[in-house]
């Protein structure tokens, strides 16, 4: 191997890119991944590292508990769907200061370029995730997707609404995401506000619904964040196309609540009593 494609770390965040690009999730330039490197996946890829590292550059926040990490990150501007075609164009390897407030490009974007311009706000996001979930979480990812964009137009945006509406929508929903899915209302992508809204959802949740503009999901790994998306969006789907066949009425069966406790049991996993225990004349699957 004489370079960096080949890298196991490499190979899978190429792959994750193609397979949101084969769900439809990331038109044109749309979406963005960023993943937090194992040292031992830092040093397989040091020896093509660039010999002279770029400037450092601000990142308009501070976190203590990323300092001196590597990310890699999609390019600002780039389309996902190129990943795969020219990776050294199209996505980069970053290293943080030892002040947890800049990163310098080591790797990638050879034609020129900056990470992600949600790079902040996965930025902010990974450091709850890692505090949360004591450094097991790596990936985080943020996507397109169609059906779960179309039920913020349809459904309160609630938490709660939300959650219950996708574990009722196919039985394995709730082992999946037991905790639930946060919703994030409206707001300017990139931004400092909508960094801090997902931030907040990121303590609960190992999900969060943007309102109108997709979903943004954590992981430890790329296949359990992968499919923690896909899930999701899955099981939008099937709730749209049940509202679409009931006029937008309450269907005439559902799963109900202490049915997903007893998978919750059944499998293992401790359902957010929260969700199951709220009650709203919104929710039309109570």
């Amino acid at each position: 191997m004489n370079n960096i494609f080949g890298v196991k770390v490499i190979d899978e965040y190429i792959r994750m890119c193609h397979d949101g690009v084969r769900q439809g999730w990331h038109e044109r330039n749309g979406g963005n991944l960023t993943y937090r490197m194992k040292p031992e996946e830092v040093e397989e890829c040091r020896t093509y590292f660039n010999p002279v590292p770029g400037e450092w550059v601000p990142i308009g926040v501070t976190c203590d508990n990323l300092k001196n990490e590597y990310f890699i990150s999609t390019g600002s501007g780039k389309f996902l769907a190129n990943v795969g075609l020219e990776p050294q164009n199209s996505i980069c390897i970053v290293e943080i200061n030892d002040k947890g407030d800049s990163y310098r490009i080591v790797w990638g974007l050879e034609n020129g370029g900056k990470p992600t311009s949600e790079f902040p706000t996965h930025f902010m996001n990974h450091s709850v995730r890692k505090r949360v979930t004591n450094g097991a979480n790596r990936v985080i990812y943020h996507a397109h997707t169609p059906y779960v964009i179309a039920l913020t137009y349809v459904l309160p945006l609630k938490s709660e609404i939300f959650t219950r509406m996708l574990w009722k929508s196919a039985t394995e929903c709730c082992v999946v995401f037991p905790g639930g899915v946060g919703v994030v209302p409206w707001m300017v992508p990139g931004g400092t506000e909508i960094a801090k809204a997902t931030c907040a959802m990121m303590e609960k949740y190992d999900a969060a619904i943007w309102a109108f503009h997709g979903l943004f999901v954590s992981g430890p790994d790329f296949d359990i964040a992968f499919g923690l998306m896909h899930t999701i969006e899955k099981a939008a789907q099937i709730a749209s196309i049940a509202l679409a066949a009931t006029g937008g009425k309450k269907p005439r069966q559902v799963i109900e609540d202490d049915e997903l406790r007893r998978i919750g049991k059944d499998f293992g996993v401790e359902l957010n009593e929260e969700v199951l225990n709220f009650h709203s004349d919104d929710d039309m699957y109570c």
